[in-house]
């Protein structure tokens, strides 16, 4: 009895640190995500008005609005600097 206790008494903090990492690592790419999307909204050749939009968005809804921006926003500047 005493054997096991000790046993997960030790791989207690061991668990503890294995977390936090990926707590943080988690946070880092959430991070990434954001700061990502605002540069890659600044830098698109979207006009002013949509542009805006997008930065209000991204700017509200942090971890929504960076992901839209990758799977919507970008392809459709593309897109759209393509026909102008």
């Amino acid at each position: 009895m005493h054997a096991q206790l000790a046993q997960q008494m030790a791989l207690a903090p061991t668990g503890d640190i294995v977390i936090a990492c990926a707590g943080a690592a988690a946070v880092l790419c959430v991070l990434a995500l954001y700061f990502g999307g605002l540069l890659s909204i600044v830098r698109s050749d979207l006009t002013g008005g949509m542009k805006l939009v997008w930065l209000v968005f991204a700017l509200m809804a942090p971890f929504l609005g960076s992901l839209l921006w990758f799977f919507i926003g970008r392809r459709d500047a593309q897109r759209r600097a393509g026909i102008a």
